[in-house]
């Protein structure tokens, strides 16, 4: 393992992107994201992208150049067209539009469309909340998952996020995940390591409940929390795609895939200012936090999470981003 220092992540990533085509202001908001995964322990949407986004970078899958050209088609709406760009300066661009947006009428709605992966959604809620804002977030993605009872993989695993501001500028209560069961890669982990997956992970291509992760990683994950999963991931379907504009989940090759056609992913954004119905909004924040505290093991989502400053990171992954940034 190395030791890194989280800002050392930030500037490596950075220069490996820009050596890739980047330009310096879109590979710098992508570097910030991905600090802010490894700083918080969120690997799966950290360092290890950044060889995928170096190659498609170089293959023209994404465009590191482009400019995000931002809209306001109706009164509380604003849409960040990413052209075919990195999803984080898609979002930066329309920031803080939205929040003064929220201020303005109370509720507003972000859209950031035909974008790459945004790969952390719960990094872009943050921003919002950290600005006094209530947001929740939805995407898609590549297809991986399939229908109560079904067998094709027919939507992404669909993360929602929610950022709920504590009125000092930080978060009470912050989750990210997604609507499938588990991530793809836990299974692909399993199946290196030569375990079994608990039932209720994945079918295989037949749509049989399996316990192998290889018949897994041939059929498709289920929803978690089966059929009520499922339903939340379809929400994260009809605001990511139908919603922006941008595409279903069938028809995004694998995000990590080197070449072939853009992700043209969405994001779906809707913020609200805590203060407009009541004064009594940080209140009944605290009522809850408390009585959750009271309770010894219980904690909200997001509660006791610490961005650290430095981080243990694989010496081969580090070779390989410190080599792309050479």
């Amino acid at each position: 393992m190395a030791q890194v220092a989280i800002s050392e992540i930030e500037t490596v990533t950075k220069a490996a992107l820009m050596a890739h085509g980047a330009g310096a202001w879109q590979a710098g908001e992508v570097a910030r994201a991905t600090a802010h995964s490894e700083a918080h322990g969120n690997v799966i949407c950290g360092l290890q992208y950044v060889e995928s986004y170096c190659v498609q970078l170089a293959s023209g899958r994404v465009d590191g150049q482009v400019m995000p050209v931002v809209s306001r088609p109706k009164a509380a709406a604003i849409l960040s067209d990413a052209k075919l760009g990195f999803a984080q300066p898609a979002f930066a661009a329309a920031k803080d539009q939205f929040c003064d947006l929220v201020d303005e009428t109370g509720v507003a709605m972000l859209a950031v469309a035909q974008s790459h992966t945004c790969t952390s959604l719960g990094y872009f809620t943050e921003q919002i909340a950290q600005a006094g804002k209530l947001c929740i977030g939805f995407t898609n993605a590549s297809p991986v998952v399939a229908a109560p009872n079904g067998k094709r993989r027919v939507i992404g695993t669909n993360p929602i996020a929610m950022s709920v501001p504590d009125g000092q500028g930080g978060l009470s209560v912050h989750f990210d995940f997604s609507t499938s069961a588990v991530a793809l890669g836990k299974i692909t982990m399993a199946k290196y390591a030569g375990e079994e997956i608990p039932l209720g992970w994945a079918v295989d291509a037949e749509g049989r409940p399996t316990t192998d992760p290889e018949a897994a990683l041939q059929g498709a994950l289920l929803s978690a929390g089966g059929y009520k999963g499922w339903g939340f991931g379809i929400m994260a379907e009809v605001l990511a795609a139908a919603m922006t504009g941008s595409v279903n989940s069938l028809d995004v090759g694998g995000l990590k895939l080197p070449d072939g056609p853009p992700h043209r992913l969405g994001q779906f954004y809707l913020a609200m200012d805590t203060g407009t119905f009541s004064d009594q909004f940080g209140a009944r924040i605290t009522r809850l936090l408390e009585a959750v505290a009271e309770d010894e093991g219980a904690r909200v989502p997001g509660q006791g999470r610490v961005r650290e400053t430095s981080v243990d990171v694989p010496q081969a992954l580090w070779d390989k981003i410190t080599g792309l940034a050479a």
